[in-house]
């Protein structure tokens, strides 16, 4: 059928309940194998997915009648967009969604390693009771260099704007964006300026390893690292050579290498040295992947994705 729409991980129901309700014949295939997905797609005009499987040339020729594939999130890594565009497929994701819990989240993360939360907490929680040896610092008087002025990018500036602290922010691909939140800047000068980064990048092959020792090592301060972007724009080894030497002073990281590209699980981390000394640091706080992951998030990203499918009046 011609508006066969096939949906391939879970997601919140609003999703499959207003596109039965606009005349889609919703195809669950939660459960299907890649292959078992391959052999239905030759009607399907619609995908709905996460991170599951690999969108790539396999399955967009198994799908000639294919109008749109809708991605619940932001990032488009599991999905060969160029192809898309070269067979008049469009792509749609919903970065709206789940950008104030990315900001919020980056926000706790950078409060929590500013004033040593984590080790404080499991410290008095084991009867240790030390105060001058967790003096904290306040972001007040701080630069917050922002890599990445989109969605979340520009969310994280919105949250600590109340803290009066220097948001500066680089773009690669924008210009003339400063909202009154952040001061548009060069590369160069979150170099030499900021006291903390936070990244807010999609993965591509130019992001894949972004932050290297070169890269690190370019900044003129020492610094706080936020990631919640994700785990591979950051070489763990690099930023472990970084703690080491002291140049990050701390890092918060909600994504890592390791994970799987579903995001659901991490390959092994037994014996594996730099993810093993992370977990050592007290000045290293981590998360699963979870900035954007809501309870408020997860109906926003469901509404904003079936609006824009409505929008396609197909």
């Amino acid at each position: 059928m011609a508006n066969k729409v096939l949906l391939i991980d879970n997601v919140h129901p609003i999703i499959p309940e207003t596109l039965i309700k606009e005349g889609f014949e919703i195809i669950d295939t939660i459960k299907f194998s890649r292959v078992q997905i391959i052999s239905i797609l030759n009607d399907a005009c619609g995908l709905i997915i996460r991170s599951r499987i690999i969108i790539d040339c396999e399955i967009i020729d198994a799908a000639p009648q294919l109008k749109f594939i809708a991605r619940v999130g932001a990032g488009m890594e599991s999905i060969d967009t160029e192809y898309c565009k070269s067979k008049g497929i469009i792509c749609l994701n919903s970065p709206e969604g789940n950008r104030d819990a990315v900001g919020e989240h980056a926000t706790g993360m950078l409060l929590s390693l500013l004033n040593k939360l984590n080790k404080v907490d499991s410290e008095v929680k084991s009867g240790i009771w030390l105060r001058e040896e967790n003096r904290g610092a306040e972001l007040g008087n701080k630069t917050v260099g922002i890599i990445g002025y989109g969605n979340t990018g520009s969310s994280f500036a919105r949250k600590i704007s109340g803290f009066g602290c220097r948001v500066i922010s680089y773009d690669k691909y924008k210009t003339e964006y400063a909202d009154g939140f952040t001061t548009e800047v060069s590369l160069q000068t979150i170099f030499d300026e900021s006291d903390i980064l936070s990244l807010h990048i999609p993965l591509t092959e130019e992001t894949y390893y972004m932050v290297d020792d070169e890269f690190i090592k370019q900044f003129s301060k020492k610094l706080y690292l936020i990631n919640t972007a994700r785990g591979p724009v950051v070489k763990t080894s690099a930023l472990v050579n970084a703690i080491k030497s002291g140049k990050i002073t701390g890092a918060g990281l909600d994504v890592l290498e390791y994970e799987e590209s579903s995001f659901e699980q991490t390959k092994s981390l037994l014996n594996i040295k730099d993810f093993d000394f992370l977990t050592k640091c007290d000045n290293v706080m981590l998360s699963p992947h979870i900035a954007g992951w809501t309870v408020e998030s997860k109906i926003k990203l469901a509404q904003v994705l079936v609006d824009k499918i409505k929008m396609l009046n197909l």
